[in-house]
Formats: structure tokens, sequence, C-alpha cells
């Protein structure tokens, strides 16, 4: 039988795209799960691996669906090649039992590794850099500025909070938190 897996890090990602694929190439059941790759124990994907067995493949879009290290990838796929489970991972072909496919997969593993520690360094990098600059704040930006809050409070002394929020869009619980911060409550 063939399973295919899909996954993605954050709740905001979507998993349609991979599930397309996957059904595409003849998944029978799909797991999927929205949970970070640095962790080895995946709800779903450990619900998966009890569920293969000799015989059934296993199918990824991508390696770094499943395993995020090295050590990580080649443990799972030394597993699943002893249980009698073929690999198929979309983007790379079907992984073979043999030496040469060992290799290509630990190359292609450790290519996904360095390629996730780039990331996670460049953007340690920029952020090191943004807290040098004296305007910066951690998390998403304001919606608003200063001045817009500004013109919207002056607002309030003729009118509603409704009134207020309709004309500039601010919630009311924004301007609420401003008059807060300003002391005017």
């Amino acid at each position: 039988m063939k399973y295919g897996y899909a996954r993605v890090s954050t709740l905001h990602q979507d998993l349609q795209g991979q599930i397309e694929r996957l059904e595409s190439e003849g998944c029978e059941k799909i797991f999927q799960e929205k949970f970070t790759g640095t962790k080895k124990d995946r709800p779903e994907f450990t619900k998966l691996l009890d569920v293969l067995k000799e015989g059934d493949t296993l199918v990824v879009t991508k390696l770094d669906r499943f395993a995020r290290t090295t050590t990580d990838g080649i443990n799972i796929v030394k597993e699943l090649f002893e249980k009698g489970v073929k690999v198929h991972v979309l983007n790379m072909g079907l992984v073979e039992d043999t030496p040469t496919g060992r290799l290509i997969l630990s190359v292609m593993l450790a290519f996904a590794e360095f390629e996730r520690d780039m990331i996670v360094e460049r953007t340690q990098e920029g952020k090191a850099i943004a807290k040098q600059r004296d305007d910066f704040r951690e998390g998403r930006p304001k919606k608003y500025g200063k001045k817009h809050i500004e013109e919207a409070l002056k607002m309030l002394g003729t009118n509603s909070y409704k009134e207020v929020t309709e004309r500039t869009g601010i919630s009311k619980s924004t301007l609420i938190r401003a008059k807060k911060e300003r002391g005017l409550l």
C-alpha cells in the first residue's frame, strides 16, 4: 500500500499542495500534520511509522518533510528498509536500499540540514543587526502609526468609539489601550 506524509511547520502554512501531489502519486492514505520538523516525536508521523509494513511505500514530497537532520533521516530510512518499506521522495525519486542509494540519501539529507541551519543563522544575524537600531521592536509591526492613533484619540473628544472606529479602521480596543498608555483613562 502507498502511504503519503505531508507536514508543514506552522498552523498558518498550507498542506494542500503536498496533499495534491501525494494524491496524484496514488497514495491511498495520507497522514498529515502541522507540526515543527525539529521535533522527532510528531504524533501523525509516529502513527504512520507504526502502520507501515513490508511491501508498503512511504511517499513524501521532499526529504525535509520527515527528517530535519542527517542522522534522523538516515535512522528513519534505515528502520523503514529493515521493515521492507520502500521510500519515495517525489523531488528525488525512489530511495534504494543499495550502497549508492544510501550515499545519495545521506548527501541529500546533509544538504537539507545545511539549508535549514543556514536559514536559522541568517535569521539570527538579521535579528542581531536589527536589534542595534534604536527603533527596534520585537514582533509584528504595528498596523497604525503614532500619528494615526493621535488623530483618532483627538476625534474621540467629539465622537463615539463607534464613529472613530468606522472612520479610521482602528479598533475600540486599540483606542482604549492607547488612552491607557497615555494616562487618559
